[in-house]
């Protein structure tokens, strides 16, 4: 059994690879919440994995629960590493690919879909 002080080293050093792996990859969220749900986010989802899955893509898919913005949904964050959280809105199934071959391989944000745009500070 590992004492406290190897336990906590072994934790810090999981959390520093987690946190570099997680850094390194683009992320793409989306919204599946209760409302999102109801506007499509499942079908949305699905599409998006099938274009990532398609293009044997190393992208970091997840979800996440209600931001508040129930009217825009399905909400469909994309995250590249060094750029600006891009939260596209309204998303349909059909602009999955638009999203993952023009924005996630290309770089060229889908202007029409976007909702708000993050940047640092």
């Amino acid at each position: 059994m590992a004492n406290r002080e190897e336990l906590k080293k072994y934790r810090e050093e999981a959390q520093k690879e987690i946190f570099t792996r997680n850094s390194e990859n683009t992320r793409v969220i989306v919204g599946m919440g209760t409302c999102g749900i109801a506007a499509g986010a499942r079908e949305v989802m699905a599409a998006i994995l099938e274009e990532i899955n398609k293009r044997n893509l190393d992208v970091i898919v997840d979800k996440t629960g209600c931001i508040g913005m129930c009217e825009q949904e399905p909400l469909v964050d994309v995250q590249k590493p060094g750029e600006p959280r891009i939260t596209y809105g309204k998303v349909k199934p059909a602009d999955a690919a638009r999203i993952i071959v023009g924005h996630v391989m290309h770089g060229n944000i889908v202007d029409d879909l976007v909702i708000a745009r993050f940047e640092e500070l």
